[in-house]
This record gives C-alpha cells, sequence and structure tokens, in this order.
C-alpha cells in the first residue's frame, strides 16, 4: 500500500507530508484548496505525462517521493525484472524530480530509473480511478474489457492476436502476389535486365579492394623502384659506399677481437651479430625484388573495371556484398514470379489454414464472452441495485463484426434504470450520478480480478447524494477491507466512513498560496464534516449532525 507520499513544490503545495494508512483514506477541502494537485502529484510519482507548468512559482524543480509496503508479489517481481531491488521489509521508494529544464530526475529504491520504469512498476502498485474513466462507459469500443478482465481471457487473447497477426501477414502477400498480369511481366523484364547486367559483371568478392591496391602500384611504380634503390643501397652497400651490413660487421669484428681484454662485451658483441644476420635476410630480400613496370594497359584496364563497379554501386549497392546480395534477391523473385501459379497456391493454402485457425479461436473467444456477459450482467446488477439502483436492467448486448485484434465480436453495454423502459446504449441515458455509480460497481465486481493494493478513487461521488451517496461510502468501505482505498470527496456520507481522514486545506500569507494536508481527529473531523453539510455556517444542528454521521459510521463499521 502507499505508506507516504512527499510533495514539495508542486503548485500551490510548497511543502507537506501526506500520511497515509490502510482500509478507506478520505481526503476532503474546499474547491480549490488543491485535492486535484494531491492526485496529479501521484500520477507525476508513478510515470504519468506531465510538464514543468506543474512546478510551484519560483521554484527551479518539483519533487514527490512516494513510499509502499507491503507490496504484492507480482508488484516485487516486476521491479526485480527491471533490474532493481527489494528491500527487507518489502518496501519500495519512488522518487520524481521535476526540473524547470523540463529534465526528469527519477529513482527506484535510491538508483536513477526512467520515467518508463516508474510507469511499468507503478501499473503494479496503484489504480487510480477518476472522472474521466466514468466516461468509458460511453465508449462502446471499450466495453468488451470489462468482460475479458472478468473472465481472465488476457492469456487466450494473446494467443488469437498472434494468429490474428499471422493471418494478416499471408492476407497481405497473398493480395500482393495478384497483380495484374502487364505489371508482373514489366516486373519480370526489369529483374532480367539488372540480373543479366549482374552476372555479366561476374563480380568477385573482394575485387574491389584487390583492383584499388593494384591500382595504388601501378600509379605509384616510379617512387616504389626508387626507394627500394635507395633501401637497397643503405642496407648491402655499392661500388663507392658501404652500407649497413659491411659497418655493422666490422664493429662485430672489432668488439670481438676486443672481448679477450674485456669479457663484458660479449653480450653486446652477440646482440650486433643477430643483427647482422637480419640485415643479410633484408639485404637478400631488396635484391631479390624486380624492378616495377609502369604499365599503362593493365591500369587502363584497371580503371575501366573499377568504373564499372561504382556504376553498378550505383544502382544496386555500395559494396560487391550488397550487389551480390540484390542479385541473389532479384533471383529468387524472378523466380517466384516465374512460378506464379504454384505460389499463388501455396500463399492461398497459407491464407486459408491461417484464417480457419484465427476464426476458431476468434468462436473460442464469443462462446466463453457470451457465458462471462451472462454472470457480468448478475453481478454488475447486484452491485448497482446496492448503490441504490433497485430498478435497473443490465444487458450486454453482441454483435458478430468482421475479425479485428479483439475477434469477432462488438459488445455494448445497455442499462436501463427506469421500470418499463427497455435498454439503451449508455450513452442516450445515463446521468453523471449514473455513470459514476455503475463504474464503482463494474470496479467492485473486477477488483478481486488484479493484485493491486492500492485504489484511488477521484471524485467518483460526482452527480449523487443522500442515500445513494451513503451507500457509495459503504461500498468504497467494503472494498478496503482487502486493500487500500484512498478517496477524494465532497460527500460527508462518504467521508464519514474513513478510517483515516485528511483534510486538504489552502491559505495565503505573504500574498502567496499555500496549501497543506491534515490528519484529523475526531473532533476535527466533526468540524469538517459539518463545514460540508453547512457551508460556511457551522451551527449547533450541523455538529450535531456530524458526530451523529461519525456515530452511525462506528456502528456500521461493528
Amino acid at each position: 500500500m502507499l505508506s507516504s507520499l512527499y510533495i514539495e513544490n508542486i503548485a500551490v503545495i510548497e511543502k507537506s507530508d501526506v500520511p497515509l494508512t490502510g482500509g478507506l483514506n478520505v481526503l476532503t477541502g474546499e474547491t480549490g484548496a488543491g485535492k486535484s494537485i494531491l492526485i496529479d502529484s501521484i500520477n507525476a510519482v508513478l510515470g504519468q505525462r506531465t510538464s514543468k507548468e506543474i512546478i510551484r512559482t519560483g521554484a527551479s524543480n518539483a519533487f514527490v517521493s512516494a513510499v509502499f509496503s507491503d507490496i504484492s508479489a507480482e508488484a516485487a517481481n516486476e521491479i526485480i525484472q527491471s533490474g532493481f531491488t527489494v528491500e527487507e521489509d518489502n518496501t519500495v521508494i519512488l522518487q520524481r524530480e521535476i526540473t524547470s529544464g523540463g529534465k526528469n530526475n527519477c529513482r527506484i529504491n535510491g538508483r536513477p530509473a526512467s520515467v518508463g520504469m516508474l510507469k511499468s512498476i507503478g501499473s503494479r502498485l496503484i489504480n487510480i480511478h477518476g472522472q474521466h474513466e466514468n466516461y468509458e462507459l460511453l465508449s462502446p469500443d471499450l466495453h468488451i474489457t470489462y468482460i475479458d478482465n472478468l473472465g481472465g481471457l488476457s492469456d487466450e487473447l494473446a494467443v488469437y492476436k498472434a494468429a490474428y497477426n499471422e493471418m494478416k501477414k499471408n492476407k497481405a502477400a497473398l493480395s500482393a502476389s495478384r497483380t495484374d498480369v502487364a505489371e508482373r511481366e514489366r516486373r519480370m523484364d526489369l529483374l532480367r535486365y539488372q540480373i543479366d547486367e549482374l552476372e555479366a559483371a561476374d563480380l568477385k568478392q573482394g575485387e574491389l579492394e584487390e583492383l584499388t591496391e593494384r591500382r595504388t602500384v601501378l600509379l605509384n611504380s616510379e617512387k616504389i623502384n626508387s626507394a627500394i634503390m635507395e633501401a637497397r643501397g643503405a642496407v648491402s652497400g655499392d661500388d663507392e659506399l658501404d652500407g649497413a651490413v659491411q659497418l655493422v660487421e666490422a664493429a662485430v669484428h672489432r668488439l670481438g677481437e676486443a672481448t679477450a681484454f674485456y669479457p663484458d662485451l660479449e653480450t653486446l658483441t652477440s646482440r650486433l651479430q643477430s643483427l647482422l644476420y637480419e640485415l643479410e635476410d633484408c639485404g637478400d630480400e631488396l635484391a631479390g625484388m624486380n624492378e616495377f613496370e609502369s604499365n599503362p594497359a593493365e591500369l587502363e584496364e584497371i580503371e575501366q573495371r573499377l568504373d564499372l563497379i561504382y556504376r553498378l554501386g550505383r544502382k544496386y549497392g555500395t559494396t560487391i556484398d550488397e550487389m551480390l546480395e540484390y542479385l541473389d534477391n532479384s533471383v529468387k523473385e524472378l523466380n517466384e514470379l516465374e512460378d506464379y501459379e504454384f505460389n499463388m497456391d501455396r500463399l492461398e493454402k497459407s491464407y486459408k489454414i491461417s484464417l480457419e485457425k484465427c476464426t476458431k479461436l476468434a468462436q473460442s473467444l464469443t462462446d466463453k464472452r457470451l457465458r462471462i456477459a451472462k454472470t457480468f450482467e448478475k453481478q454488475v446488477k447486484e452491485q448497482m441495485t446496492f448503490l441504490d439502483m433497485p430498478g435497473v436492467q443490465l444487458v450486454v448486448e453482441r454483435e458478430k463484426c468482421e475479425l479485428n485484434e479483439l475477434g469477432q465480436d462488438k459488445i455494448e453495454l445497455l442499462i436501463s434504470t427506469n421500470p418499463g423502459e427497455p435498454p439503451k446504449p449508455v450513452s442516450k441515458i445515463a446521468s453523471g450520478g449514473e455513470l459514476s455509480r455503475m463504474m464503482l460497481a463494474i470496479k467492485s465486481v473486477l477488483a478481486d480480478k488484479d493484485n493491486i493494493d492500492t485504489l484511488i478513487f477521484d471524485e467518483i461521488d460526482t452527480g449523487i447524494s443522500g442515500s445513494a451517496a451513503h451507500k457509495v461510502g459503504l461500498k468504497l468501505k467494503e472494498v478496503s477491507k482487502n486493500r487500500q482505498v484512498i478517496c477524494v470527496t465532497h460527500q460527508t456520507q462518504i467521508a464519514s466512513l474513513a478510517d483515516s481522514h485528511l483534510l486538504i486545506k489552502k491559505s495565503v500569507k505573504d500574498g502567496r498560496t499555500f496549501t497543506n494536508v491534515k490528519r484529523l481527529n475526531y473532533d476535527e473531523r466533526k468540524q469538517e464534516l459539518a463545514r460540508i453539510l453547512g457551508g460556511t455556517q457551522i451551527t449547533e444542528i450541523t455538529l450535531r449532525h456530524a458526530e451523529e454521521m461519525l456515530k452511525m459510521a462506528e456502528i456500521t463499521e461493528d
């Protein structure tokens, strides 16, 4: 669960420690006090998209730190798979700093991380349900996910998607091969021309390097010959001057004579003797070298060959290996086009087999979804009835559609909130309050299908009051028995049921706005509930009413 949250320099929050507990945590406060900023801060540390605009005016950076304790095995595994460690007490700390330059500095248990890593790990720790999620109900394309989640169809859906992608690939290959005869002939003519041109060139691997090296030799034959002649004279000497061989030989002879008088010269004499042998070998090799002759005819032939290779390179690849690969691929394509009928049969067979497999898997998904839909209708209706919608009818309508990445099913939720009225699309009849309760009912039904320890509801009570609000509070309380629930609310019926009540309060000091978060004791909770009930006027009546709600909440809990 999220055990503590620290926020610094985000919007009107300068510094704030937000203490949280297990069970139901409720956040209240006046409009504009900063409740949405708290949710924005949690989203930021979970790796969601944000911007430098959230940085408090005058500050150079914003910072959020979230401590999670008693994390699930799935969350711990995700952390380890991402290359981080989990503390011995099963705790993880996520941190994110946003600078005025737009840079993000993220850490997981003190080690540097990316925003993507925060998002991946954060998705295993918290689910945030805001008002915008209610509008998922207005998008029929998303309704199928509720059925799949309730039925745990993720693995089967993954198998189907792989088959669907294979079928699409085979279909595309078949369509591409069904070009008209004239186009196929034009393509074959082009391929034959390119193949003939490349085969006529008779390219060899390594040929370009060899030709370039030989060309360099021919262009510089005079310089090479001159260098060899000078080196030969320097090593072996000539009629007029001694070379290195003669000079070193004389040195060896003289030192050899002196060794009899000074034995320490023996090592140096031996070294010079070895050098003499090496010089004699070099002299013999230089003497055996033939003169490099300039060959204009050979040079012209090489230039023409290189020109051909460069011209082919502009069309078929920058290297000979690339050109040979192009030739190989062209031959294969030409063979396939020439074997058109055979390849068409093969492609049609592959497509037919993959289509049959895909259709079979899609039908399996359909059968399971239809069974799951009955359970979904029953369970969600029970939850909505509890949430003060006793006459509700809920129908999962399924229509067959063309194969797509989710199967062959178009699923839409139909609802009737008034007895005698036929169920219609949610978008046609549901009010804001009904959407809120319907979404809470769906989340309650799906709650056990994931292992997320913390659920955040951001003003999910919008558009409801009275008995409905009380029922929503009871449902949140029920969900909080097995996991941590954090709820931003304006309803006393919900706030009175909190295990921990946090007040978000705004103040102005020296012309600057500050927001603080405080956990309320019993008397402070009574004052806050009275404020929500009576607005700016807190009377004895509203205080007694608030106290009665707190006592009723204790009785309900017992």
